[in-house]
């Protein structure tokens, strides 16, 4: 059977103050009064039946999630007591589901990114889960084919093409967030997609490649899906990393047993991770700014602003993100907001 994870345990800070403990950004309200994780939930839902999405997240969000997604069932709720990284989140829920159903083949999918179009989105996904099907070993990604030489984001190096799947490519190498050079070079070549860091494999197959990598996480996650009442003693003890560096860069480098394939996703593709992305993912005015809450502007161009309260007026500025939340007020410019995540940790 075909389930999906959407892990939605981040704690948002590049969005503070808007995103703060127990409002993370993943359930904030901002688009058309849906938040991202419903957006997401929606995405998956067109290829996976919702009596099988399941929703990984913080235990301290977990009634929110539960308010935002009435169709969620109970059993499909897993509550991190901790943030372990993904890992561990991947881990734990491929354990559970393995042990429900020992043939599950799941999608591993994001709950702070937007995609359009859905139906492309939708048919990749299910692109994925027929080479998961067909081939017990493969690790399945996606790349986001690119519009530009992004350095944000990380890059899949594309080997052979995979026999009968047109859209999908052996994975050469994992590469890191590059300079603008590398960047460029990577664009230029047609060889690289953006590594989205989403996934679909057999739960068997990832438990498998965890023995063999990480065995640790294995035996934790394992005695955690057979005996859940020891998910506070467990889960805190768990080493922090990413599915990245823990399984999909060694298995493409030639660890493990399995091998990694990545699937062409040909799509508008934003990752909310900061006010810069925030403002880019909103409508925009003549001007060229993005508003929400009462403001008044003048002479103003290319802002974001963010108003729970009162009235903001901006005159004569262009470029700044201005976010007013509860008892907090942000102003930067919008090509400085990755520092934002700084200032939310000085502040605590």
């Amino acid at each position: 059977m075909r389930y999906a994870v959407i892990m939605a345990g981040g704690a948002g800070t590049r969005l503070w103050p808007m995103s703060r403990q127990g409002s993370p950004k993943q359930l904030l309200p901002l688009f058309d009064g849906r938040s991202l994780l419903q957006i997401a939930w929606d995405r998956a839902a067109q290829v996976v039946d919702p009596s099988r999405l399941c929703v990984c997240t913080g235990a301290a969000y977990a009634d929110e999630v539960a308010r935002q997604l009435p169709d969620l069932a109970a059993e499909n709720l897993l509550g991190e007591p901790v943030g372990r990284d993904s890992l561990n989140a991947a881990a734990w829920s491929a354990a559970v589901l393995a042990k429900r159903d020992p043939q599950a083949v799941m999608a591993v999918l994001t709950a702070d990114h937007l995609i359009t179009p859905e139906d492309v989105f939708a048919q990749r996904l299910a692109v994925g889960f027929d080479i998961a099907e067909a081939d017990p070993l493969t690790l399945v990604t996606f790349g986001v084919v690119p519009t530009s030489p992004h350095t944000g984001f990380g890059y899949l190096e594309r080997g052979p093409a995979v026999d009968g799947f047109p859209d999908a490519s052996q994975v050469a190498a994992f590469r890191e967030k590059p300079d603008a050079a590398t960047a460029a070079q990577y664009v230029a070549s047609g060889r690289y997609w953006w590594n989205s860091g989403m996934f679909v494999w057999r739960a068997a197959t990832l438990l498998d490649q965890l023995r063999q990598l990480q065995p640790g996480t294995f035996d934790a996650v394992t005695e955690l899906a057979h005996d859940p009442s020891r998910l506070g003693e467990i889960y805190p003890g768990l080493t922090k990393i990413s599915i990245d560096y823990a399984v999909m860069e060694p298995v493409s480098q030639g660890r493990g047993s399995a091998h990694v394939v990545a699937v062409a996703l040909p799509t508008q593709w934003a990752d909310v991770g900061s006010y810069a992305s925030l403002y880019e993912a909103l409508p925009h005015d003549d001007a060229g700014n993005a508003m929400a809450g009462t403001v008044a502007a003048m002479d103003a161009t290319g802002n974001l602003v963010m108003n729970d309260g009162g009235v903001v007026a901006l005159i004569g500025v262009s470029g700044l993100a201005v976010v007013r939340s509860g008892d907090a007020v942000l102003v930067v410019p919008l090509e400085d907001s990755e520092k934002v995540k700084q200032m939310a940790l000085r502040l605590g």
